[in-house]
C-alpha cells in the first residue's frame, strides 16, 4: 500500500496514512521533515539534489571565487599590470618558505642571485639563501586606479622592500613583468567575455528557437535551413576568418566586443535547436492551449508558460556554454587573432608559448593554461551538477 498525505480545512499538510479504508486509530502525524519534504517546490528540490552532487557543489565554489576574484584583480595583484624590473628578466618562480635553517619565519622568499652565460647569452638565477625578503599584507606598493575611479596603492601580499624585495611566484616574462599579476588581471576579460558571449548566444537562442518551435511552418523552415548553413561550416577557421576581418586601427576595448559578438553569434544554433524541439512538445500540452483559448498572447504563453516549464534546461545548457566561449577567445588570441595588447587575457598571456625555445626554457610561461583548465572543468562539472538536479526522473 502507498502511502499519501492528508490535509486539515486549512490546507496544511497534517497526516499520512495509507490508501487501504480509513482507519482513524491507524493516522499519524507527519514529522516536520516529512512536511517539508512534501511542500518542498520545484526549485527547493533541485537544489536538495544538487547540494548531493559534491563534484558541482566545489565547482561551483571554485567558480565563485574567480567571479569575485574580478572585482578586486588590482588589489588582488601583487604588482602592477603593467609594471616591469628589468633586471630580473626571464626570472624563475620564487617558492613561498616558512623555515630558514630549521627556524620557524613568517612567510618569506629568497632573493635571487644570477650571472650571464656567455654560452647561451642567457640570465641564470639560482636562490640566493643570504637574501630573506619577508612577505607582508595589506601592504602598500605599486599604485594603480581601482575600477578606474580612485587611485590607491594597496596589496594584498607584497615583499617588505619594493626597492630592493621581489616577489615572483611564479616568474616573469620577457619583459621583466610578474606572471602571477598579469594571470590575476587576465582573469577579469577571460571570464567577462565568455558571460557577455553566452548572454548574446542565449537571446539569439532562445528568441529564434521559441519562433521556431511555436509558429511552425515556413519560418520553422527557414530558421532550420539557417542553423544547417552555419552548422555545415567548420567552426575554427570561421572564427579565425570574421576575427582577422576585424579592423587593425580599431581600439583594444572594440576588439574585445567585436570578438565577444562573434562568438555570440556562431554559438545559438545548438540552444535554438534545443528550445525548438521543446516548444514542439510543450505547444500541445492542455495548458497551452487553456492559455490559448484565454486570450493570451504568443509572447506571452511563450514568456510565462513554455519557458519556464524546461528554465532548469536552459541554467545547465548555459553553464556548459561558458566554457566554449573562453576556449574561443583563447583559442583565437593564442594565434595572434583575437584580442591584443595592452589588453589582458589567458590567451594573450599564452601568446608568449608560441616559440618552442621559449618553453623548453622557460616553462613557467605555460603557467596561464592552468586557470584555463580548472574553469572548463569547473564548469562541465557544476553543468553535470546541474543537469542531474533538473532531470525529474533522478
Amino acid at each position: 500500500m502507498s502511502e499519501i498525505p492528508s490535509r486539515d480545512r486549512n490546507g496544511k499538510l497534517e497526516h499520512w496514512h495509507s490508501n487501504a479504508p480509513f482507519d482513524p486509530y491507524s493516522v499519524e502525524k507527519l514529522s516536520p521533515e516529512q512536511e517539508k519534504f512534501y511542500m518542498a517546490s520545484q526549485w527547493r528540490m533541485m537544489w536538495w539534489k544538487f547540494c548531493r552532487h559534491r563534484v558541482a557543489v566545489i565547482s561551483g565554489i571554485i567558480l565563485l571565487l574567480f567571479y569575485v576574484s574580478i572585482l578586486f584583480s588590482e588589489f588582488l595583484a601583487p604588482y602592477n599590470l603593467h609594471s616591469r624590473d628589468t633586471k630580473h628578466i626571464f626570472a624563475p618562480p620564487q617558492s613561498i618558505h616558512i623555515f630558514h635553517e630549521g627556524e620557524l619565519r613568517a612567510p618569506f622568499v629568497y632573493g635571487y642571485r644570477q650571472k650571464l652565460n656567455l654560452d647561451t647569452l642567457r640570465r641564470e638565477y639560482r636562490e640566493d639563501t643570504s637574501r630573506i625578503y619577508t612577505l607582508r599584507y595589506f601592504c602598500r606598493g605599486d599604485s594603480y586606479k581601482f575600477w578606474g575611479m580612485f587611485e590607491t596603492n594597496v596589496h594584498l601580499v607584497c615583499p617588505d622592500d619594493q626597492r630592493r624585495a621581489t616577489f615572483f611566484w611564479l616568474g616573469t616574462d620577457r619583459l621583466g613583468r610578474d606572471i602571477l599579476s598579469r594571470i590575476i588581471y587576465g582573469t577579469r576579460i577571460s571570464l567577462t567575455i565568455g558571460l557577455i558571449g553566452i548572454l548574446i548566444s542565449f537571446t539569439l537562442g532562445i528568441i529564434l528557437g521559441g519562433i521556431s518551435g511555436y509558429y511552425g511552418g515556413w519560418i520553422d523552415n527557414v530558421i532550420q535551413r539557417l542553423i544547417e548553413l552555419l552548422k555545415s561550416l567548420p567552426q575554427l577557421p570561421l572564427w579565425l576568418a570574421l576575427s582577422a576581418a576585424l579592423p587593425v586601427t580599431w581600439s583594444p576595448i572594440l576588439v574585445f566586443f567585436g570578438l565577444t559578438i562573434i562568438l555570440g553569434l556562431l554559438d545559438w544554433p545548438g540552444l535554438a535547436r534545443a528550445v525548438r524541439s521543446k516548444f514542439l512538445s510543450l505547444r500541445e500540452e492542455d495548458f497551452t492551449t487553456a492559455a490559448q483559448l484565454m486570450g493570451a498572447s504568443p509572447s506571452r504563453i511563450i514568456g510565462r508558460h513554455l519557458l519556464p516549464s524546461f528554465a532548469s534546461h536552459l541554467i545547465a545548457s548555459a553553464s556548459l556554454a561558458v566554457p566554449s566561449m573562453i576556449l574561443g577567445e583563447t583559442a583565437l588570441s593564442f594565434l595572434g587573432l583575437g584580442l591584443r595588447p595592452p589588453i589582458t587575457s589567458w590567451g594573450v598571456l599564452l601568446n608568449e608559448t608560441t616559440n618552442i625555445n621559449a618553453v623548453a626554457t622557460t616553462p613557467w610561461l605555460m603557467y596561464p593554461v592552468v586557470p584555463v583548465i580548472i574553469i572548463v572543468l569547473a564548469f562541465n562539472f557544476l553543468g553535470d551538477g546541474l543537469r542531474d538536479a533538473a532531470d525529474p526522473y533522478k
